[in-house]
């Protein structure tokens, strides 16, 4: 019997959140380019029958780019979500199917792999441009000798309203950047805990189907294993 995963994480860790944050943009253009080529394929030969199997391939991988989601939100957030699919019957591939089509947790997973390429290029770009301005401003005092001129003009080289071309003034912005990093931060963990509860919506099994699943994850039910 294995213990049960926490269910949520309150603070995901912040290595963690940053790395998944910045992962979701890769993924959501992987996954929706996969469902939508193999959609758009599927649908249009379906006519002549070629598009059945291309669809059912779509549903399989949908389904894995699922699993791998719940593992990368466990890994690294913390969060646990639980499989939702309901077990398939025994019986022929057309039983099986009708199953899987007939599982709301397949179009939720299709639903959150193409949510996620919006999702992950909106997260994404904040990830990167809070990190970088509050980093940039922290170091400052640092690297504002080796830029061009040997000082740092705001907000432009061209346009020259605040020059900083010493320590001294230098360190009233790094301060202010200690200030917008302790913020990045806390947005970071709440941004990923968020996602975290997008992800246990869409991807997890819903309140009815909870204590079953739940079950299953502490290792009181062992579900009978079926190929899927």
């Amino acid at each position: 019997m294995t213990a049960a995963y926490p269910k949520h994480s309150p603070r995901p860790p912040v290595a963690g959140s940053v790395t998944y944050l910045l992962l979701n943009l890769p993924a959501g253009i992987a996954g929706f380019v996969l469902l939508v080529t193999l959609g758009s394929v599927g649908v249009s030969t379906v006519i002549i029958w070629v598009g059945v199997p291309v669809l059912m391939l779509a549903i399989l991988l949908a389904r894995a780019f699922a699993e791998v989601e719940r593992a990368r939100v466990h890994a690294l957030l913390g969060t646990y979500i639980a499989r939702p699919y309901r077990p398939l019957p025994d019986g022929g591939q057309k039983l099986r199917w009708k199953a899987r089509l007939s599982d709301t947790s397949t179009w939720r997973d299709i639903c959150y792999l193409l949510l996620l390429f919006p999702v992950g290029i909106a997260e994404f770009v904040l990830v990167v441009t809070l990190w970088a301005v509050s980093l940039g401003l922290l170091a400052l005092p640092v690297y504002y000798r080796y830029l061009p001129e040997g000082a740092y003009f705001f907000p432009s080289y061209d346009l020259r309203w605040i020059t900083v071309d010493s320590v001294t003034t230098a360190l009233p912005w790094a301060a202010l950047g200690v200030l917008l990093l302790v913020a990045t931060v806390a947005f970071t963990r709440g941004m990923a805990g968020a996602h975290a509860r997008f992800a246990r919506l869409l991807l997890g099994p819903t309140s009815a189907m909870t204590p079953a699943a739940e079950a299953v994850g502490a290792g009181h039910v062992t579900p009978r294993p079926v190929a899927e």
